[in-house]
């Protein structure tokens, strides 16, 4: 039985701004059984695509899906798992957890010192420009989030500042193919988690700086900037009712632009492995990240300027209802590639690098979950020869 605490599809439906597209391309929204057979491969799914394409998934493979079920707690109980709902109680042997990892907007603890004539939003509550209070917008995060927001923004017409942080940056296309084809095709998304050296860190990475639109645009600081966006330090601190931004921008910068050179490295030595039947263009880099001369310091939240701060500041898993000890101190899920061994028979899926780097994107859905269920059965079978 799958339990939705909505409709299938509810953080589609009920969690996104309205102009979002999906960062991959459409033939990379492949499910089990369940290929992408539109006529746009390489386009970018709108929101009501993603639902329906959820949605006729969700039929097409017969799932028993329970909706509007709201579980509020899980526990365990006679060898196995009770499960408290808003429509009753559940027994059973093993429990998957789905949830992902996105079900509540982080906002940092300077909120509480914003003044009280600015309104403030988080992407989930955020629909469109036309919401936010004429004047001026203060956009914190510059990750997918946070750059895409900031472009859409600045576009209706409000001036935009963007305080940004760490940020990964990669363009929308290399060598003639989308980044995310390169990312499947070298194997680079397929690493898997016990591959990586530093799994905390990975699994901490902010989401790249990519866009999907019909135009296949890149979308970076280069570009909010040309745009008339302006680019300050992350957030530090709000005090008297000034924002005060760290320095170093330019070392933020030099850092992401690294880290995207190194990437386009390794795609350039799968290339050449695959020569010369692979049909790509030559090896390409990229204009590094300009950092502006003299980038502001502090901001004068009280002067009017600003009128609305959106916090792209990154999300967090929500495992309020789950009243067992699998919690480690920052409220994340102990795991070992999704296999919660502190209650066995529990598992998880769609966490980030779960078990590939892929795991958060639907094209990762099938390989983990092949994984899970191998587990899964594993253990129904050897406490079937236990009884």
């Amino acid at each position: 039985m799958v339990l939705e605490r909505g409709e299938v599809a509810n953080s589609w439906r009920r969690e996104r701004w309205d102009s979002l597209r999906l960062l991959t391309p459409n033939w990379q929204s492949r499910l089990p059984g369940y290929p992408y057979d539109g006529a746009d491969p390489d386009g970018f799914m709108t929101m009501p695509e993603v639902i329906e394409r959820i949605a006729g998934f969700a039929a097409a493979s017969s799932a028993p899906v329970r909706t509007h079920t709201t579980v509020t707690s899980v526990r365990r109980a006679d060898g196995g798992y009770r499960l408290a709902t808003d429509r009753g109680e559940l027994s059973c042997r093993c429990v998957v957890l789905a949830s992902g990892a996105a079900n509540t907007p982080i906002v940092p603890a300077v909120r509480a010192a914003v003044p009280a004539e600015i309104s403030c939003l988080t992407p989930f509550e955020y629909r469109n420009p036309q919401q936010l209070s004429p004047g001026g917008v203060l956009v914190v995060g510059a990750s997918a989030t946070g750059a895409q927001l900031a472009d859409e923004i600045q576009r209706s017409g409000r001036p935009v500042t963007l305080a940004v942080g760490e940020h990964v940056r990669l363009p929308r296309n290399y060598r003639g193919r989308d980044v995310l084809w390169w990312m499947e095709a070298s194997g680079v998304w397929s690493q898997r988690y016990d591959e990586i050296d530093d799994i905390e860190r990975a699994r901490r990475l902010p989401s790249p700086q990519l866009v999907g639109t019909p135009e296949h645009a890149n979308l970076d600081l280069n570009i909010l900037r040309a745009a008339g966006v302006e680019i300050v330090g992350r957030l530090s601190a709000i005090r008297d009712g000034r924002a005060l931004f760290s320095g170093g921008l330019a070392n933020q910068f030099a850092l992401a632009d690294l880290k995207m050179n190194r990437l386009l490295g390794t795609f350039d030595d799968w290339a050449r492995s695959r020569a010369p039947e692979l049909e790509v263009g030559p090896p390409e880099r990229f204009e590094p990240t300009r950092a502006p001369a003299r980038p502001s310091l502090s901001l004068d939240l009280r002067s009017g300027a600003i009128r609305s701060i959106l916090w792209a500041t990154g999300f967090r898993p929500d495992y309020r209802w789950l009243d067992l000890p699998v919690l480690d101190r920052n409220g994340e899920l102990r795991h070992d590639g999704g296999v919660v061994a502190e209650a066995p028979g529990m598992y998880a899926m769609g966490l980030p690098v779960l078990r590939r780097r892929k795991s958060t994107f639907i094209i990762g859905a099938e390989d983990d979950a092949r994984d899970v269920v191998g587990h899964l059965l594993r253990y129904l079978a050897a406490g079937a020869r236990g009884r």
